[in-house]
């Protein structure tokens, strides 16, 4: 399979659960997604077409929380990131990790520092803060209060 095809069966087979797809250079391919597909999206990508998640990222916009997932087409020389945007007073996805085991940690440092609630997550404990951090105090969220911890 060619690149080109690649992103072309990505785009056929996901359809109306990509809100849109950017080539913004022939290693990169950016799609915004409709959350509720992520674990279609991803089993696409990581079952059916053999891409490695690279990594996840979780951003707060003021407006939402964003997700980027970071999925290599290695033998491509190809990056696809899937975006989806969360309510950010309620910023709730279904994991991954039933189809890609390497989404564990990753969901876990989200949930610990955005607050980012992952259904269906098999061990969705502290990775990275104290086991006593303050319920609710999220260090990455922009309106975060440091001293209040």
């Amino acid at each position: 399979m060619t690149r080109d095809e690649a992103v072309s069966r990505f785009k056929a087979e996901l359809g109306d659960k990509l809100l849109s797809v950017e080539e913004k250079t022939p290693a990169r391919v950016f799609a915004d997604a409709d959350p509720t597909h992520i674990v279609e999206i991803s089993r696409l990508l990581f079952a059916d077409m053999g891409a490695r998640l690279q990594t996840a990222s979780g951003v707060d916009t003021r407006d939402a929380m964003e997700i980027l997932y970071h999925w290599a087409l290695d033998t491509l020389e190809c990056v696809i990131t899937v975006r989806v945007s969360l309510d950010r007073d309620k910023p709730e996805i279904a994991s991954i990790t039933p189809v890609c085991i390497a989404a564990e940690w990753v969901e876990r440092e989200m949930w610990e520092l955005l607050g980012i609630q992952f259904a269906g997550h098999p061990d969705m404990r502290h990775l990275l803060l104290a086991d006593d951090w303050p319920e609710g105090q999220y260090p990455l969220r922009r309106d975060y209060k440091g001293d209040s911890v």
